[in-house]
């Protein structure tokens, strides 16, 4: 089985996806408030319920290039236990979840039929 690749700075604009369950809301919530207040990101609303192609509870984090090489290592080094789905916005959804995707921790799979016409 392959390692997933590793996140690489190359397009202008991400969404990391913090995953989590019921066990984990309370620390996923302060994860993603923190992340907001580090780094001054715009954070979304915590669902607590599969949401477009997520197929567990996640909180969506808008973040650009000039925030990627600090953001990244910071969000991996403080996740603890929790998935984090890392895409680039290119304008092409199935890639930007598919080819161009990046996880830290454990991957799971999405529900691409959703980017289907």
């Amino acid at each position: 089985m392959n390692s997933p690749q590793r996140p690489v700075n190359s397009h202008n604009a991400y969404h990391a996806h913090i995953y989590f369950e019921q066990e984990t809301l309370s620390f996923a919530t302060r994860l993603c408030e923190k992340a907001g207040e580090h780094f001054n990101l715009k954070i979304g609303r915590i669902h607590q319920q599969a949401v477009g192609p997520h197929p567990k509870w996640s909180c969506q984090i808008s973040f650009g290039k000039k925030h990627f090489n600090e953001f990244i290592p910071w969000l991996d080094a403080n996740r603890e236990s929790l998935t984090i789905f890392i895409h680039p916005l290119s304008g092409n959804n199935l890639k930007d979840h598919t080819l161009y995707a990046y996880w830290l921790g454990n991957s799971v799979v999405l529900n691409t039929s959703v980017f289907e016409d």
